[in-house]
């Protein structure tokens, strides 16, 4: 008898509405960015409105400046999220179907690729303000993990990004075919490994604690780039771990690569995620090694 735990019966719309022919929903999803992104700024502002906790007691930016970057942020998130996904996953296809690339709504985000476009966006509004950039890269990561929290769990909700089969008991009998497509399995129970909780509770939950733990309790302003090496290493490690565990996309898998890994050698490699965290992990470390010398 394998085990498994139901998945939960949770619309992906929390509702909708006909207005003149048309439909419009609001999904978790959605819901789940837009509030994410509320508490990440509030994070921020709280914390510019306290000069003890930073460098000086000056901080990096005022809460006007925060707003302005929030838009650069918003859209260096977009357009880094899925240029990222088009050149890291899918670059075949697209060459293909150049026009479908700014097609978003179609799904096919990419982390590390929204990672980019936010130090892009910031790195030009920044030099353009003349703030100083490395406690603007703190701010930005203390408001980040809400994000990733909420986003992670919406990712759950839509039964999208699960785990690899397992028998461990809190597996989840994920919806629909190709989540149900595991050998090795009943027909219709294939349980999963519910990975997009995985990274709830280790890139939002537990990184967001220790940032938060760091900036209020620790002062970890006082050390410019502290909170933003801390953050990267922090998500790097915890993408790296839960690939493990993550299904791995599609195109990566074959008769010979069932792990989907992006690059193997003599039986041992590396996912596409684990790969795009490790230099994450490398410039985290070189940012914390950085902070402790102008301590």
């Amino acid at each position: 008898m394998q085990s498994g735990l139901p998945f939960p019966n949770i619309s992906p719309e929390i509702f909708s509405i006909s207005l003149f022919g048309m439909e419009f929903a609001l999904r978790w999803y959605a819901l789940a960015y837009i509030v994410g992104i509320l508490i990440g700024w509030r994070f921020v502002v709280m914390a510019v409105n306290a000069p003890r906790i930073w460098a000086n007691d000056t901080p990096a930016m005022t809460p006007k400046q925060i707003e302005d970057l929030l838009t650069w942020i918003i859209i260096g998130v977009i357009v880094g999220g899925r240029l990222g996904y088009v050149f890291f996953y899918q670059p075949a296809y697209y060459l293909q179907n150049p026009l479908e690339i700014p097609m978003v709504w179609q799904g096919g985000m990419a982390f590390h690729g929204g990672m980019i476009g936010v130090i892009v966006a910031a790195w030009l509004y920044t030099g353009a303000e003349k703030i100083p950039r490395l406690p603007a890269a703190d701010a930005i990561a203390l408001g980040i993990p809400p994000g990733l929290l909420l986003g992670r769990i919406a990712n759950f909700i839509n039964a999208e990004l699960w785990g690899r089969p397992t028998l461990a008991p809190w597996g989840v009998v994920f919806p629909g075919e190709a989540a149900q497509s595991c050998t090795g399995f009943e027909p219709g129970f294939c349980a999963r490994h519910p990975s997009q909780l995985y990274e709830a509770g280790l890139e939002g939950l537990l990184l967001g604690v220790l940032l938060l733990v760091l900036v209020w309790v620790r002062l970890g302003f006082k050390r410019p780039g502290l909170i933003s090496g801390t953050f990267f290493i922090g998500y790097g490690l915890s993408r790296f771990v839960v690939e493990f565990f993550r299904q791995p996309d599609a195109q990566f898998v074959s008769a010979g690569n069932p792990l989907g890994l992006a690059w193997h050698m003599g039986g041992y490699g590396l996912t596409m995620g684990q790969i795009l965290s490790l230099p994450m992990i490398v410039v985290g470390v070189w940012l914390i090694t950085r902070s402790r010398r102008s301590a």
